[in-house]
Formats: C-alpha cells, structure tokens, sequence
C-alpha cells in the first residue's frame, strides 16, 4: 500500500470517527411505576430537585401516556414503537411474542445497526437481566430482545439474582427469601443505609462506571439505557428519603372511591400485587397506613432523583451534556389510593399517565413544557429522527420532533390504551378532554362503556356515559377510526 493511499484510508477512518461522534449520543433512564408525581409536575409537596432541574432544561410533557398499564407490556409497546397487535403482546410476558425472522426491530436494535454502542443496565426491557419472562418470577435462558445489547447486565450485589435485587430489602433478603421462610415482607422499607444499600444505587454506580468507559471510545456514539427498578413496590428507600417528608402533611388521595356511575367491577382493580405483600389488618381502610404507603412512595422516588442527579452530573463531568439525548420515562403511572385502588393495572388516569422528560442538544425554549397529548409509542420515531437514523417501516408512533422545537405545536388528537381483563378487552382513548373506553368479549359490542370529563372532573370520580349520549357517540366514531384490530 502506497503513503497515498495510507493517507487517503487514514483520513477515511478519521472522517467516519468524526461523522459517528456529531451523532448525538443516547442516555435513557427507564423509572418503574413512576407516576408524575414530581414537583416540576406542580406536585408543590414533592422533593425532586434533580429531575426539575433536567426538566428546567429540557421538555417536560404534561399529558403523557403510556399504551398498557404494565411493566412488561408498556415496555414493549414502547421499545417497538407500535401498539399491542397481538394479544401476547398484553402482559408482562409480551417480549416472548418476538420470533425469529419477524419484521419488528427494536430500539436498542436499531442503534446497534446504525453503528452505535447499546449497553442496557437494569430493567429495561422486562427481566433486569434482559431474558424472557418466566411466570415463576425468573427468567428463560431466551434473550427478551436478540442482538440489542453490546453489553446487558442486571444490578450486582447480595440479593441473587437480578430478579431479586428488584424486589430486595436492606438486610440482603428478597420478597421471594421472605415468602419462602414465612417471614413478613412489607409493602415499604427505609432502613439507615447509604444509597448503595438498596439495588437502584448499584445500578448508579454500574451505570457511572459505565458512561466513563463510553467515554473513553471516542469512534462512535452510544445509547445507554438505564432502569431503575424503584418506585416499584415495595417502596425501599434509605432512610434519609423517608426524613425529607412530613408525616403529617402526607395527604390522603384526593378521590379514593369508586367513581359514580359506574355498573360494573370489570374496569376496576383488586390491587392484588399490592395487598400481596404483608398489610396490617384492615389495611384497605387504615387511612394512617394509606399515608404510610404514599409517604413511602415519595420516599422512594426521591432516591431515584438522587440518583438521575448522579448520572446527570458525571454525564456533566465528562464533557458529555453537550452532545447527549437524555430522556427519562415513566413506564406507566400507580394509583396511590387513587379511586380506591393501589396498583396500576387499570385503564383509569392514574395507570397510563406517566412522567416523560427529553433534553436534547441546543433545545429551543428549554425549561417550557407542552400540554400536547403524546404517547410512549411515539419515543422511538423521535430518537430514530433526532439521531439522523433509518425508520423501520412499520411504526405506530409518531415523531416529537416538532414540539420538542416549539412546546406549543400540536399534538395527538388522541392516545390509546389497552388491557385485558376478567375475559374483557378495554381500549380507552384520552383526548383534549374526555377520557372514553370500551370494554369488549372477543369481536362484540362494547359491554361497558367509560366517559370521564377530565377538564371538569380531572380525579375522574363519575362516569358520564349514561348522561351526554351525545359525547359518547362522537367518540365511539373516532375510537373506531383509531381501533387496532388484533390478531
């Protein structure tokens, strides 16, 4: 080979360096059960100076939505950019419906095609551990998502496996440690410890040693996805989270009845997951345990905002703010007594409402937030435009790109959600004002039908649907434009 020619290859590799490093880089913070209970939500009695500050600075989207109202299921909506059109795709086992040779290409694969370090810690998919789904609590030896990940790797420490760190308490037991010796495990925990006590703090420390690495490989950008397991149940946190509350301010639900008007349990949830822990007696009715658990629920996202704080600032430290996407996402909301209910699996406001930030690079109008609808289907089409990739073809979202340069432009005219239940399949669909859904068996007529005037009644506490026919039949028209047939 020729100096010539050496020079012109060198100056190649030097160019594509180049070209791959002005691509932004990606850093995702997926946070479990994280409802937009944050102050930069006008939550005033909330202590979370970290996620304000990036919400300061970036994009908060006041009406976000996810499309299913659990962890499993939201995530792969999100992670494909579509909408459950399998009914596998419902439930906390929905990464097994992928198959070798299907068309759906997920996010992280995406980026790792396109030439980008993938490097997912935590929980992001399902599994922590990034396998599939088993119903025993552990995971297969399948890969939840084949040939997304550089590097996966669950939280480390004493509580086992991965699966159980997201479940782990102070002592180095899990809930799955607790059942099996008959021992209590309770809903909450707040044991004096440091951060690193509890797994979400490991996480932090793995994912810090992690974007220093990143750092060092200067040819090309990465995308690293970081989930933490908290505000998940049981809500454990350091002490030190716990003390920044006030007991006695902690306020009950604004609404924590059933909402009026409606004839059938189908829409309503037992809060199984929760009452599966160990309660005091007449736990649904002790109004001081009521504040306990929400008390310990702000304790627990507050530990998750210090630790968003430490990736921000290491992220700062590196000299990568600059040139680095950060999201957070919510990957569904919780009720917290919300219409008596403690849980998320619900189509209610309170399940598919859920926290969503984005700062980009240079942001116009940063610190201003939209009240656009959006949904989580919508965050891949965004990441793929912003980071100059090709789409797939099929994607069921839509970009954010236009309010993320102006907070005002338009956005949805609405947003789905789904669940199955009970035998029933709910559709519900938010709008600028209503929220409407319809609960079906197999292929008939709707069975129970939802209207809740948000704008009017924004803790939805009656259902309208006997009383503005009118309202209902405007909406049925535009759900069936929306409808997603299943197969």
């Amino acid at each position: 080979m020729t100096r010539v020619m050496m020079a012109t290859m060198a100056l190649f590799v030097l160019a594509v360096a180049t070209a791959a490093q002005q691509q932004p880089n990606v850093l995702f913070l997926c946070i479990d059960d994280l409802r937009p209970e944050l102050h930069c939500y006008g939550r005033q009695h909330m202590v979370t100076p970290r996620l304000d500050q990036l919400a300061a600075s970036g994009r908060l989207f006041r009406r976000h939505y996810v499309q299913l109202p659990t962890c499993g299921a939201s995530r792969f909506s999100m992670l494909t950019g579509r909408y459950p059109h399998t009914r596998g795709a419902f439930n906390n086992g929905a990464f097994g419906v992928l198959k070798p040779g299907d068309d759906i290409l997920t996010l992280p694969e995406a980026f790792r095609a396109a030439g980008y370090v993938t490097v997912g810690l935590g929980k992001i998919s399902h599994q922590p551990d990034g396998r599939v789904f088993g119903y025993n609590g552990s995971g297969t030896g399948r890969e939840e998502m084949p040939d997304a990940w550089d590097y996966m790797s669950g939280p480390v420490g004493r509580w086992g496996t991965a699966w159980d760190c997201f479940f782990g308490y102070a002592d180095g037991s899990s809930r799955t440690d607790r059942r099996a010796a008959r021992q209590p495990a309770p809903p909450a925990e707040h044991a004096d410890v440091d951060d690193t006590g509890y797994p979400d703090g490991l996480t932090t420390a793995m994912a810090i040693d992690r974007l220093r690495g990143l750092k060092r490989n200067k040819n090309k950008p990465f995308f690293l996805a970081v989930g933490f397991f908290k505000p998940h149940l049981p809500f454990n946190a350091p002490k030190k989270y716990w003390d920044l509350y006030d007991p006695a301010k902690i306020q009950l639900a604004p609404y924590g009845e059933t909402p009026q008007g409606l004839e059938s349990k189908v829409p309503l949830s037992g809060s199984g997951e929760f009452f599966g822990y160990t309660h005091p007696k007449r736990a649904r009715t002790d109004v001081d345990h009521h504040r306990d658990m929400r008390h310990a629920y702000y304790s627990a996202v507050s530990y998750i905002d210090t630790q968003v704080g430490k990736l921000l600032d290491e992220l700062e430290r590196l000299e990568l703010t600059q040139n680095t996407i950060v999201i957070v996402w919510g990957d569904h909301g919780w009720h917290l007594g919300d219409q008596g209910i403690w849980g998320k699996h619900t189509v209610f406001e309170r399940a598919l409402q859920s926290a969503f930030i984005i700062r980009t690079p240079n942001m116009l109008a940063p610190g201003v937030a939209t009240d656009a609808l959006v949904g989580s289907v919508d965050i891949y089409p965004t990441l793929v435009e912003l980071c100059g990739l090709t789409a797939p073809e099929r994607l069921d979202g839509e970009s954010l790109r236009a309010l993320l340069d102006d907070p005002a432009a338009p956005g949805k005219p609405q947003t789905l959600g789904f669940w199955n239940k009970r035998g029933h399949q709910g559709l519900s669909m938010r709008t600028d004002r209503y929220r409407y859904t319809e609960w079906t068996k197999g292929d008939g007529p709707a069975q129970v039908v939802e209207l809740y005037d948000l704008r009017e009644d924004p803790e939805g506490t009656r259902n309208l649907a006997g009383e503005r026919p009118k309202v209902v039949g405007v909406l049925r028209e535009q759900m069936a434009r929306s409808r997603i047939t299943l197969r």
